[in-house]
């Protein structure tokens, strides 16, 4: 089984001109391939099982793509799996909403993007969205790292600010998404090692270079997750095959590539894991 835990499915005209040209530089017509006629053999083509659907609300970044409109794309796409994006400058109420996106509109995680939206992820003003997801038992997407996307404030994107959440909050499950890429892959991965519900995500990565960002990375084999971040990369397949040319366990390959995101979206058992 393999899970992108990472995909972006906003139109064209729903992000910014440079998001737009950022994201056309490969050459990929995301258009035309974010259609509900094409979407599922394009998954399987790349050889993805399950992707995880992002909305985005950063105006000040990137652009707009509504939790409507990802919670309505991927009706009846079994396997696009919908994470709500929650900015709290701009949505009243939000744990409240939260409850509305998971309950009624079929959202199964919850993102979150510090340095595209300007907040810290320790702030107590977010306290009451993660107790929520916590309550819902949903996964919470974390931006970490860095970004050469314009408006981009990198200083909220420090993995260490996780830490008082996973304190405060030991039964959410806290992915973080790119790995702290840049600054803080050991800080990241340190994360991931100390608490139990705090997972390391690589999307965004170079996946050849991945034991050089976690040269460790055998040891928490448990708590990596395979993510794309497309159509920012050129290939979702080739990245894969380049997870499965690591020099790693079999068992750590497919751990990484679907086994502990099925774990995390409640799609297989743990124990077919084992």
């Amino acid at each position: 089984m393999i899970i992108d835990f990472h995909f972006h499915v906003g139109k064209s005209e729903q992000y910014l001109p440079w998001a737009r040209a950022w994201s056309s530089k490969y050459g990929i017509d995301s258009d035309a391939i974010l259609d509900k006629k094409t979407i599922s053999q394009f998954l399987a083509t790349e050889g993805v099982d399950y992707a995880v659907a992002l909305a985005e609300l950063s105006p000040a970044t990137t652009g707009w793509v509504s939790n409507e409109f990802v919670a309505d794309f991927c009706g009846g796409i079994p396997a696009l799996i919908p994470f709500a994006n929650i900015n709290p400058f701009v949505i009243s109420r939000p744990a409240e909403k939260l409850t509305y996106y998971v309950q009624e509109m079929g959202f199964r995680g919850l993102k979150l993007l510090p340095s595209y939206q300007y907040f810290y992820p320790n702030d107590p003003f977010l306290y009451p969205i993660y107790e929520k997801a916590q309550a819902l038992k949903i996964p919470v997407l974390i931006h970490t790292g860095s970004s050469t996307f314009k408006g981009t404030r990198i200083k909220y994107a420090d993995p260490l600010y996780i830490d008082d959440v996973a304190v405060d909050f030991p039964d959410l499950v806290i992915v973080q998404a790119h790995g702290g890429r840049g600054f803080w892959y050991d800080r990241a991965f340190f994360m991931a090692k100390i608490h139990p519900n705090v997972y390391l995500e690589i999307s965004g990565l170079p996946p050849q270079k991945t034991l050089e960002y976690f040269p460790n990375l055998e040891e928490e084999a448990d708590k990596i997750i395979f993510g794309s971040d497309w159509p920012g990369i050129p290939g979702i397949k080739k990245n894969i095959e380049a997870i499965r040319n690591l020099p790693l366990k079999e068992e750590t390959k497919k751990k990484i590539l679907g086994f502990n995101a099925a774990r995390i979206l409640g799609i297989i058992p743990s124990s077919i894991q084992k």
